[in-house]
């Protein structure tokens, strides 16, 4: 998907890179303890601050498309994005300095 504030940049699959993945989101992060109500109050006060025309617009202006989901979603991204770029640490021998 094109971004919004860059129309005219291609995606890297219409620039011919059809395998490579590049995606970035942003996400708030809690100590694992933390009361479920904790947790849903600061998502629905989250996302009721990103629909707010006023920072929809400010997000869009640098290059980020909000979208707002559960806990339960941004845990299973958390999970997916983890075993996926472990495989590819591995892979490559990168090393922590």
């Amino acid at each position: 998907m094109r971004l919004s504030v860059l129309p005219e940049v291609p995606t890297l699959v219409e620039a011919g890179f059809p395998d490579v993945e590049c995606d970035v989101w942003i996400g708030l992060f809690v100590p694992t303890r933390t009361p479920k109500e904790i947790i849903a109050l600061l998502n629905s006060e989250t996302s009721e601050i990103v629909a707010l025309p006023e920072m929809k617009e400010r997000l869009i202006s640098f290059g980020f498309e909000p979208f707002p989901n559960t806990p339960e979603e941004a845990a299973k991204r958390v999970k997916a994005d983890s075993e996926k770029w472990a495989k590819t640490i591995l892979a490559s021998g990168i090393k922590a300095e």
